[in-house]
C-alpha cells in the first residue's frame, strides 16, 4: 500500500526535466493515488478536483431533476393499472386484477410487488406511495449512473499527462433530464422510475466488477460478482425486454475468468428469483408472459410506426444534436486514451511487453493482480482475460441500449410521447453520463520549441485542443438543455394526430383543467367518469355490462336475464381507460377493456395491421355482452349493437380451445390446474382468435346459427 504521501497528485514530486522517465513517474503516481486505500487525508487537488466537480455536478442534476419531475407531477392513467392489482392483493384475492380471474395485469412484476411493499410499509394512499416511489427511484439513478460513469474514468484523470486537473461534468445526465417525457415518467405510476434506477445499479456493479483487482478471488470480490448476477437476473422482472440487458451482462460475466463454481454460483443468483416466478406465472396465469406482452403482441413487428415513433421524439426537441455531440465526446475519449497508453508504452518499453498493454487496452492499470496479467498465453484464456475490462463493459452497455432500441422500433413504439426509448437512451447515455475535461498542469509547456521539450509541448497541445473541444460540447449540450427542456409536440393535449401517438401527461391535464392529476379522484374529471360511477351505483346489485356511449353523461347498459340468481349477478364495466375505471369501481365490479389488457378474450385477438400503436386489438362489444349472459335481444340490448353478432358470439365462444383459456384462468386454482397450466401455457400463449365472431366460428369448424335478421 502508498504511504499517504505517494497518494496524491499534488504531492507529486515536481518534474523540472522533461525526460522520459518523469513522464512514467507521473502516470505511477497518478494511478497509485486512486487505487490506494490511505484516504482522504492524503488527497490533493488533483484527487479534490474531480471529486468536487462530480460531487456537485452530481448534486445540480439531481435536484434539477427532481425539480422538474414534481412540476410535472402526476399518476398516468396506466399508473393507475397496478393499483388496481394492489388493492386485490391487500383484499386476499392474490396478485389479480379482477377477483376470481387469474389474469396478470401488469408488464413489470418487479414494480408490482415494490409498490406493495412500500404500501404495506407505510400504509400510504396508494398513489401518493407509486408517486414517492417512483420519484424517488428516478432521481436516485442520476446520481448512481454518473457514479458509475465516474469510476470508468478513473485512470483517465490527469489527462495525457497524468498531472492535470480533470472536472468531471455531467453529460449525458443533462441530456437524459432535459427531455420533458423523462421528466413526465419520472412519477406518473409508470415502472420508468423502476427501469432506469435497475439500469443504474447494474451499471455501477458491472464497472466496479471491471475495475475489481484481483479479479474477484477474494471473498468480498467473490460475493459483489454474485450481487451483479443477482441483480442481471432481476431484468425479466423488471421489465420483460430487459432480459437483453440482463442477459447480456450475465454472459459477459459468466465467460469471463472464474471457477466453475464461481460460475454455478453467479447462475444460480440471477435464476433463483426469474426462474421460480416464471413457474409461478404459468401454472397460475396460464401464460409465458405477463397479459399486456400476449394484447400488445410484444413479438409482432411494425417498423414503418417505429420510426415514426423516434421520429416523434427527437423532432421536438432536436435531439440528434446531443447524441451527435455524445458520439464526438466518445471518439475524443478513445482517442486520447489510446494516446495515454500510447504514451505509456513508449515510456515503458523497456520494462513491459506488449502483452502487458493489449490484453486489457482501457482497464490497464499496470497492476499484476489484473485477469489479463494472470493469464495463460493462449488467445482463448486472454480473450476471456479482456472481457472483465471497461472496454468490454461499454462495449456490452451499448450493445444492450442498441438492441433494447431497435426492439422498439421494430415493435412500432408506443402511444405515448417518448416513453419506451427513454430507458435504451438512458442506457446508450452510460458511459457518457460524465465527462472529463482536464486542465494540463502546464499550459506554457504547450508552447515551447527547444527539441528537448518537444515530445511534452506535444501532448500538452493536444490535450488543450482536446480540453477546449470537450468544454465546447458540455456548453453547447447545457445551452440545447436550457433551450429544448420546455418544447412540445405540435398540438399537444388537443389531437391525438394519424401517428396514434400522444404527450400522454398534456392529454389528460388538458381534459381535465388539472395540471397535477394523481389520485383515481382527480380521474373523475375525464369525460364518461362520473356518469360512470353513478351507472355502477345504481346497477350494481342488478349487474349487467356497462358500454360507454357517444354521451360523456351516460353509459349505456346490458341487462342480465331475470332468472339468473341473486348471488351469481356481477356487474361489468367495459371501457379503454382501464386505469380510471378500475380504481374508481369496488373490486366486486368486473372492469376489463377492449385491447385485452385485464382481458383474455381481447387479447388473444389478431392485431389490427392498420390499428394505431398500442390500441391495435379491438373486440367488439358483442362479445362481451355473449360472455356476460346478458339478455340478446333488443329492446333490452343497446340499440347499437347487433343481435347477430351477439348471437354468433355465444356460438364462438364455445370454441373448445377459447373454453380452455376460460377454465385456465376462471376455474379453482389446484395443483391438478397448476400442472395443466405447465404444461398449456406455451400454446396458450401464442393462442389467437378471429375478432369477427362469423370468422371465429369458421375458425373453429362450429355451426353457424340462422341470422335473426336475413340479410
Amino acid at each position: 500500500m502508498q504511504s499517504p504521501e505517494h497518494s496524491s497528485f499534488a504531492q507529486s514530486p515536481a518534474h523540472d526535466s522533461d525526460s522520459d522517465e518523469s513522464v512514467t513517474d507521473k502516470f505511477e503516481t497518478a494511478d497509485a493515488s486512486l487505487t490506494t486505500r490511505a484516504g482522504v487525508r492524503g488527497w490533493g487537488p488533483r484527487q479534490w478536483v474531480p471529486t468536487i466537480s462530480f460531487v456537485i455536478g452530481a448534486a445540480v442534476t439531481a435536484t434539477f431533476f427532481a425539480i422538474g419531475a414534481w412540476e410535472r407531477r402526476w399518476i398516468a392513467d396506466d399508473g393507475l393499472i397496478v393499483l388496481r392489482t394492489l388493492r386485490n392483493l391487500f383484499a386476499g384475492n392474490g396478485p389479480v386484477f379482477n377477483a376470481g380471474e387469474r389474469v396478470e395485469a401488469n408488464t413489470s412484476t418487479a414494480w408490482t410487488y415494490v409498490l406493495w411493499f412500500w404500501a404495506w410499509v407505510t400504509d400510504g394512499r396508494l398513489e401518493y406511495v407509486a408517486l414517492w416511489v417512483a420519484l424517488v427511484l428516478s432521481v436516485a439513478a442520476i446520481p448512481i449512473a454518473m457514479y458509475g460513469t465516474a469510476r470508468l474514468f478513473r485512470t483517465r484523470l490527469g489527462g495525457l499527462g497524468g498531472d492535470g486537473w480533470t472536472l468531471l461534468l455531467p453529460f449525458g445526465a443533462i441530456v437524459y433530464i432535459a427531455l420533458p417525457p423523462a421528466r413526465d415518467f419520472a412519477t406518473s405510476g409508470l415502472e420508468n422510475g423502476l427501469c432506469i434506477f435497475w439500469v443504474a445499479v447494474l451499471w455501477c456493479q458491472l464497472v466496479a466488477w471491471s475495475r475489481r483487482q484481483g479479479g474477484g478471488v477474494t471473498l468480498g470480490g467473490r460475493a459483489a460478482t454474485i450481487a451483479l448476477a443477482f441483480t442481471a437476473g432481476l431484468a425479466p422482472l423488471v421489465r420483460p425486454e430487459l432480459t437483453v440487458v440482463g442477459g447480456l451482462v450475465l454472459l459477459l460475466v459468466i465467460l469471463a475468468p472464474s471457477s466453475w463454481k464461481m460460475r454455478l454460483g453467479m447462475v444460480f443468483a440471477a435464476a433463483v428469483l426469474p426462474v421460480g416466478y416464471q413457474i409461478f406465472r404459468m401454472g397460475y396465469y396460464a401464460l409465458l408472459v405477463p397479459n399486456p406482452a400476449v394484447a400488445k403482441d410484444a413479438s409482432g413487428s411494425k417498423w414503418h410506426q417505429g420510426f415514426i415513433y423516434v421520429g416523434n421524439l427527437f423532432g421536438p426537441y432536436v435531439l440528434v444534436l446531443p447524441v451527435v455531440l455524445a458520439v464526438v465526446a466518445g471518439i475524443l475519449i478513445v482517442v486520447a486514451n489510446r494516446m495515454r497508453v500510447t504514451a505509456a508504452d513508449d515510456t515503458t518499453a523497456d520494462d513491459t511487453t506488449a502483452d502487458d498493454t493489449t490484453a486489457d487496452v482501457t482497464a490497464a492499470d499496470d497492476d499484476p493482480a489484473h485477469p489479463a496479467a494472470r493469464q495463460p498465453g493462449t488467445r482463448l484464456s486472454r480473450w476471456s482475460a479482456s472481457l472483465q475490462s471497461p472496454t468490454a463493459v461499454v462495449v456490452l452497455i451499448l450493445v444492450a441500449g442498441l438492441i433494447s432500441g431497435i426492439y422498439w422500433i421494430r415493435q412500432g413504439g408506443d402511444f405515448m410521447h417518448g416513453r419506451v426509448l427513454l430507458v435504451p437512451l438512458f442506457t446508450l447515455m452510460l458511459p457518457l453520463m460524465v465527462i472529463p475535461v482536464t486542465i494540463p498542469a502546464q499550459v506554457r509547456a504547450a508552447f515551447r520549441r527547444t527539441p528537448e521539450t518537444a515530445a511534452r509541448a506535444r501532448r500538452t497541445r493536444v490535450q488543450l485542443v482536446g480540453s477546449v473541444v470537450m468544454a465546447a460540447i458540455w456548453v453547447t449540450t447545457l445551452v440545447w438543455a436550457v433551450d429544448s427542456h420546455e418544447n412540445v409536440l405540435p398540438n399537444a393535449g388537443i389531437d391525438i394526430g394519424r401517428s396514434g401517438i400522444v404527450d400522454e401527461r398534456r392529454f389528460y391535464t388538458t381534459n381535465m383543467g388539472n395540471p397535477n392529476p394523481i389520485t383515481a379522484q382527480d380521474y373523475l374529471d375525464y369525460p364518461r367518469m362520473r356518469a360512470m360511477v353513478e351507472w355502477i351505483d345504481k346497477y350494481h346489485r342488478q349487474g349487467g355490462v356497462i358500454l360507454p356511449s357517444f354521451n360523456y353523461d351516460e353509459w349505456y347498459i346490458a341487462k342480465l336475464p331475470g332468472d339468473i340468481p341473486p348471488q351469481k349477478r356481477k356487474l361489468s364495466v367495459y371501457f379503454l381507460n382501464l386505469g380510471m375505471t378500475s380504481m374508481n369501481a369496488p373490486l366486486d365490479v368486473r372492469v376489463i377493456d377492449q385491447m385485452g389488457l385485464a382481458y383474455p378474450l381481447a387479447a388473444h385477438t389478431e392485431r389490427l395491421e392498420d390499428g394505431r400503436i398500442g390500441h391495435d386489438k379491438v373486440l367488439p362489444s358483442e362479445w362481451v355482452v355473449a360472455e356476460a349472459h346478458a339478455f340478446p335481444r333488443k329492446p333490452v340490448l343497446p340499440g347499437y349493437l347487433d343481435e347477430d353478432v351477439v348471437r354468433q358470439a355465444e356460438v364462438a365462444l364455445k370454441c373448445p380451445e377459447t373454453k380452455e383459456r376460460f377454465e385456465s384462468y376462471e376455474g379453482p386454482w389446484t395443483f391438478e390446474r397448476f400442472k395443466s397450466n405447465l404444461k398449456r401455457s406455451f400454446t396458450f400463449t401464442d393462442y389467437r382468435i378471429e375478432r369477427d365472431p362469423e370468422y371465429e366460428i369458421a375458425r373453429c369448424g362450429l355451426e353457424m346459427p340462422p341470422r335473426i335478421h336475413p340479410r
